[in-house]
């Protein structure tokens, strides 16, 4: 069953991305440490893409890299 987007919006607030609104339904997710953005589109009770949910996903892992690598040196 796939997540709603309240829920992969909620695990980016956790991780501390912020974001923007843009034209209708779209929001743009922001981090410090990250390059680019992640785009969210749809209200929140509806069911997330795949596609969004392996954005989501991707972003989380590549952040969590990044402070690995900030502990480490």
């Amino acid at each position: 069953m796939p997540k709603k987007l309240r829920e992969l919006k909620s695990l980016l607030l956790k991780a501390g991305f912020t974001y923007r609104s843009g034209k209708g339904s779209h929001t743009k997710w922001f981090h410090p440490l990250l390059a680019e953005p992640v785009i969210l589109s749809g209200n929140d009770g509806a069911d997330a893409k795949p596609y969004q949910e392996r954005d989501v996903s991707l972003s989380l892992q590549k952040l969590e890299q990044i402070r690995e690598q900030e502990e480490q040196s």
